[in-house]
């Protein structure tokens, strides 16, 4: 139905920037929901940013505020995580996903999300 692709991960020293892209493609009619989270060795996914279907409502998890910015290009089908002063405790697997569910309403829960992308490894030094 609908595939989603991660890139953009890397290395970087504490301090430093990554921008992270996420492509759709397949279901790519109707409107939804796009989020962002991350997994670290040893712990549990955890929520990082979700975005509506026009921008227009975002939702960042505490530990990102301030820091992190998402944004969705829809003409591209596609939903970017802007990382500013990355943290080593920052180091994870982040993944994309889509809530087909909503337009609007933005969730933290794993579970309401319905697609998810492979990942994309970002490593922060020291």
């Amino acid at each position: 139905q609908l595939q989603l692709v991660e890139s953009g991960g890397g290395w970087v020293q504490a301090g430093g920037s990554l921008r992270l892209s996420c492509a759709a493609s397949g279901r790519t009619f109707g409107t939804y929901v796009m989020g962002w989270f991350r997994q670290a060795p040893g712990k549990e996914r955890e929520f990082v940013t979700a975005i509506s279907w026009s921008g227009s409502k975002t939702y960042y998890a505490d530990s990102v505020k301030g820091r992190f910015t998402i944004s969705r290009d829809n003409a591209k089908n596609t939903v970017y995580l802007q990382m500013n002063s990355l943290k080593p405790e920052d180091t994870a697997v982040y993944y994309c996903a889509v809530d087909l569910h909503t337009a609007l309403i933005l969730t933290s829960s794993p579970d309401q999300y319905d697609y998810w992308g492979q990942g994309t490894q970002v490593t922060v030094s020291s």
